[in-house]
Order: C-alpha cells, then structure tokens, then sequence
C-alpha cells in the first residue's frame, strides 16, 4: 500500500550514511539486489521504492505486505541468504516526501526521462544525488537538463554491475555473478560520492575506476556495441515473433543456430569505429573493443587470441579487426574456463534464448526489451552525431534496415500500432534536451 511501512523500517546501528536515505526507482531484480546490498554493506539506513503504478506495482505491493517488507536476495556460491527491509513502497509522487538524499535510476535508460519528470512534480529538495545504474550515452546529460535544481549532482555508471533474475517472487533476486570493472563518472568535477559508490563496488568485490567525465563511463557499456549488431534484424524479429521454424534459435550462437556472422561482426566494427569518432568530438576517450570484451566482460583463451592482438586491436585493419571478433564469438560459444563433463563438453555459454513477443489482445502485442530498446539507444546516439556533424553510415543504414523490417513484421501479423513509431519520437526527444544541456555547459 502507498507509503506504508515497514514494521520496523530499516534500523541498524552499524550502518554508515554515505549515501543517506535512498530512493530507488524501479523494481526489478536489479533494484532488489541493490537495495538489499547497499543495506548488508551499511550504506544507508534507510530504503525506499517507487515504481509506475500498474500490474507489477499491484504485485509488489501485495508481497511486500505479505512479507512485512523484507526483501530478499540469494548469491551464486553462498549459502546465507541476505535480508532488508525496505521502508516504503510508493507508486503514486504525490505521496513522496522531501526525506532522500539519493535517488538510484534501476529502471532502463529509455525510462529515465519519464522517471525524472514524474519525480520533479514531488517537492524533493533534500536530494543531492541522482545515480543511474545503467545509462546510453547521454544519459547524464539528459538528467541534468531534466532537473529543475542545477545543484543535484548526477554520476553514471557504465552498466549495472551484477547479473540477477527473479525468482519466483516480485521480492526474491539471485545474482549469478558480478561484473569485473564498473566505471563512474560524474557531473561533479569534485565529487566525493564517486568515491562512495566506489567503495560500494568494492564491498562485493567489483573494480570501481573513477573516469573524467560522465560520457567515458556511459560509452562503456557492452551492449551499445554488441547488441545492435546481433539483433537488430529480420533474423531476431522472426525468432522474437515466432515465425521461425520449430527449431529454437539463440543470441550469441553462429548462424544458423543464432544471430552471428562475418557481415554481422562487420557491423560491431564499423558501428564500434563511428562511436569512437562521435566520442572524440564529444571529448571523452574512445574504447578499445576487443581489449574491452575481453577484460572487463569475458576472456577467451590465449591459444585463441594473443595478448598482443587484443592491445593493438584499435591500430589493425578492418579485415584483421572483424577476422579476431568472429575469433572471440566462436571462442565463446562455450565457457572455455568451464569443467568439461565427462563426455568432454563444456558449458554452453551462447545458449541463451531470445525472450518473445506476447500478442495479449488481437493486434496487440507486448514486446521485450531486446532488440527494441538497442533501437531507441541507437537513435539517441545517431541523433548526437548528427547534432555534431559527425557521419554515421553504417548505423544509419541499419536503423533504416530494421525500421523497414519492423514495417514488415508489423503487415504480417496485423499489429495495429507501430512497435517502434513512439520509440523513436521518444529517443528524439532526448536527443533535443541532451543538446540543451550541452549548450548550456558551453555557455
């Protein structure tokens, strides 16, 4: 129920106030492992949720009560099961009060504009920190322009640092495993909560590594270059719409059991190369990929890959740059750092499925997060370069190519709506205040 308590609230005398009250908005598996970490590692006393109202909003609300609002998360490989109670729950901003120093954004980035713009009509005058778990680039500025109080400082991370899934309850998480390297950056040159959330990081053994600005973090994130090229197309609609065969296919298999091929991996290269220029012009410093893929997400083994290739990967020629990706992608088709059965197979790492589309009404679908909110990331990138005067081919073309496609999935199955009209309008959006909040930092 809106604003209720819980029994007792979050009451612990060990726990330190860093990060003060926190706000988390959001309620998926990653706002519950958050919130629950940051109370076992004593970052804050006090946490509190919002979230959209809704069906889900129903859910937790319902849980919550149920459960005297304790939340719960279970780690890969340990046995204790870690607890918090959460102060409130809210789904309705008239009914927040100014009392949170934090405000964690665990909802996607395509989110966040609406986020904020629901929270500026609280009167929330205590907040010094916005912090968002999993930005596009420009995200920062986008909150920034958002604000109506220039003084809230905003840090991005580079991506969310922990894989984690629901179990069986809106209230209940598992992580499976933890990132390697979260970077942080902030819209404060003097920030001292970076250092906070650095040693959050740490608490559960994450790399934490402060950058310059807020663009070098958020040009960090694996799947703005990933993703676009693997599932941006015909191939992954008909999987996600279910026009394939009966054979099931998977997103990081070699066709024809997923996604990958030369032409794909061409793509990751050429869009990876566009990024980087568009990163020059904005002033933040561009990432080596390979170097990036393999030490901040997934190794392979050296019999595949030679150190020496993975450092000078940003200096080889195009050929040579695509030749070693595809090498990396069928390294990891499975886990080479796995213990072989006693067949001698190792875990099969690509095996991951795509997650469908659910016509609810005739004509009416619910759609998944992937591929569709990769398009709306990319028109937002897309849009900053042109804003830049920074040319983009090969991402255009492809925003085109599956803009087309969609168009034809649309006709085929009878969708009444456009899956990706409002989406697009959306990223535009952000693009227009993004600009703004750069402009104004020049004036």
């Amino acid at each position: 129920m809106n604003g209720s308590k819980g029994s007792e609230g979050n009451v612990d005398t060990k726990s330190s106030k860093d990060l003060g009250n926190i706000l988390i908005a959001g309620v998926g598996p990653a706002a519950i492992q958050t919130a629950v970490q940051l109370f076992n590692a004593g970052f804050s006393e006090r946490i509190g949720l919002y979230n959209r109202p809704g069906a889900r909003a129903e859910r937790i609300k319902r849980e919550l009560n149920l459960n005297k609002f304790e939340m719960a998360l279970t780690i890969q490989g340990k046995e204790a099961e870690l607890t918090t109670k959460v102060d409130c729950f809210l789904d309705d901003v008239s009914q927040l009060s100014d009392e949170w120093d934090t405000v964690i954004l665990a909802t996607p980035c395509t989110s966040y504009a609406n986020v904020i713009e629901s929270l500026q009509t609280a009167d929330l005058k205590r907040v010094r920190t916005i912090v968002l778990l999993a930005p596009n680039i420009g995200s920062n500025d986008l909150v920034k322009n958002l604000l109506l109080k220039e003084t809230v400082e905003v840090i991005s991370m580079s991506t969310y640092f922990a894989a984690t899934k629901s179990l069986n309850s809106a209230i209940k998480a598992h992580t499976k495993a933890y990132k390697k390297r979260i970077y942080l950056g902030s819209s404060n040159l003097k920030s001292r909560m970076v250092n906070t959330l650095q040693e959050f990081l740490k608490s559960m053994n994450i790399d934490g590594e402060i950058v310059d600005h807020p663009l070098d973090a958020e040009c960090r994130n694996i799947t703005t270059y990933v993703h676009p090229a693997f599932f941006l197309n015909r191939f992954t609609l008909n999987e996600i719409f279910g026009l394939h065969s009966n054979d099931k296919k998977y997103m990081y298999k070699l066709f024809p059991e997923g996604p990958i091929t030369p032409q794909r991996i061409r793509i990751m290269v050429r869009l990876w190369k566009e990024i980087a220029t568009l990163m020059n012009e904005l002033g933040a410093k561009p990432i080596n990929l390979l170097q990036f893929l393999n030490d901040d997400n997934y190794p392979v083994p050296t019999e595949c890959i030679q150190r020496e290739d993975i450092d000078d990967f940003s200096e080889y020629e195009a050929v040579k740059q695509e030749y070693l990706m595809y090498i990396r992608y069928a390294s990891i088709l499975i886990d080479p750092f796995s213990e072989p059965d006693h067949e001698g197979r190792y875990f099969e790492f690509s095996a991951v499925p795509f997650k469908k589309a659910e016509e609810e009404n005739k004509g009416v679908w619910s759609i998944p997060r992937i591929p569709f909110e990769d398009y709306q990331k990319l028109i937002v990138i897309h849009g900053l370069a042109e804003n830049s005067g920074i040319p983009m081919p090969e991402m255009k073309r492809l925003i085109k190519s599956f803009e087309s496609e969609c168009e034809q999935i649309e006709s085929l199955l009878g969708i009444k709506e456009s899956i990706i009209e409002a989406r697009r309008e959306s990223s535009l959006g952000e693009v227009t205040n993004i600009m703004k909040e750069r402009k104004r930092q020049l004036q």
